[in-house]
């Protein structure tokens, strides 16, 4: 089992220091997030600073962004990287898309198949040199002279993944993308009769093979060295746990539990702009449902019974503010969890 780990994002200076002990300590790979702060400068300054370490996005907003500038940005940090970097890709809600970035809002499973056609379409042609010519209801590419096409890159194009919860998402994962990035708001019920049925059959209508296909995350991990650290953490996750069930882009998880009741109430305090009061809202029940927490002589078997068979690779750290509190020791015990993601198709040539 991989484990990925975030960046500081804060302060870019921050960035080569954190990344070379994130690296030394073992883990599998650095995330940028698109939160507060854009998530792909600190991965160029990752790039550099390291060697080994696997680069990824959790998650760019795909749609604020055309597929062009996109695949620059994904071209760059894959050259950068010597081929570590892996494009994670996230629709955002509507709200956030009309009134945060300003874009105009369609059916977000159509257009992002779409958009990951048109991205892997503009890696061919710099790939290849095979003309340009994309022509589909939401993007249109067909203009592309020498002087903008990107130096040889000797690694393939980056692998795509994307952030999904909800079924329409998830079969766009399956059937189009490498990977596919779960939510941390997400439970084991949910992952077995929801999420790896729907991967099964959208890999065998692509006629692809599961282990090319990445599932990372579904959950949050809260350790540390003591019950003090434990207990700090999981309050953090409490809260967030209760954020996003106020959302109706994840309500289909709460569902699966028959809570329904439970996103109304926390929607209804949103909108009374009682934030401070969400977390006691979330018992202890219902957080057992999307965390598993624990000192570190504990977490790895906690981990091994939540995730094993359903995630391939999990988040020691969902949070950029919040460093992962994972000794080398633990995270190689991790690591030996099995799974059945082996490698990108491409990856090593093939």
């Amino acid at each position: 089992m991989k484990i990925y780990t975030t960046l500081p994002q804060d302060d870019l200076k921050k960035v080569p220091a954190a990344a070379i002990a994130a690296e030394d300590a073992g883990f599998d790979g650095l995330m940028g997030m698109e939160n507060r702060h854009d998530p792909f400068l600190p991965l160029g300054v990752a790039a550099t600073a390291t060697r080994r370490i696997g680069l990824l996005t959790g998650v760019a907003i795909a749609f604020p962004r055309s597929p062009m500038v996109m695949a620059n940005l994904g071209w760059d940090l894959q050259s950068a990287s010597d081929g570590r970097f892996v494009l994670g890709l996230g629709t955002q809600v509507r709200g956030h898309n009309e009134r945060r970035f300003s874009v105009p809002w369609s059916a977000p499973g159509p257009r992002m198949r779409e958009y990951i056609q048109a991205l892997r379409a503009i890696w061919q042609c710099w790939k290849t040199g095979e003309k340009l010519q994309f022509e589909g209801k939401h993007y249109n590419f067909s203009l592309m002279t020498p002087a903008f096409v990107p130096e040889v890159m000797a690694a393939p194009p980056p692998a795509i993944t994307i952030g999904a919860v909800g079924p329409a998402m998830l079969r766009v994962a399956a059937e189009m993308c490498d990977g596919v990035r779960l939510h941390p708001f997400c439970t084991k019920r949910y992952q077995e009769n929801v999420v790896l049925p729907i991967m099964l059959a959208g890999l065998e209508k692509a006629g692809r093979a599961r282990d090319g296909f990445e599932i990372t995350g579904g959950g949050f991990i809260a350790t540390g060295a003591d019950e003090a650290a434990v207990e700090e953490r999981l309050a953090w996750v409490r809260q967030r746990v209760a954020f996003y069930g106020s959302t109706r882009a994840y309500w289909p998880v709460l569902q699966e539990h028959g809570l329904e009741d439970l996103g109304l109430k926390l929607h209804a305090m949103v909108k009374e702009g009682k934030w401070q009061d969400l977390a006691d809202e979330i018992t202890d029940d219902v957080l057992a449902l999307f965390a598993v927490w624990g000192c570190h002589g504990e977490i790895r078997k906690r981990i091994a019974d939540r995730f094993s068979g359903f995630s391939d690779s999990i988040y020691a750290s969902t949070a950029p503010h919040l460093s992962a509190d994972m000794p080398p020791s633990l995270i190689a015990d991790i690591q030996r969890i099995p799974t059945a993601f082996r490698a990108f198709p491409g990856a090593n040539g093939d």
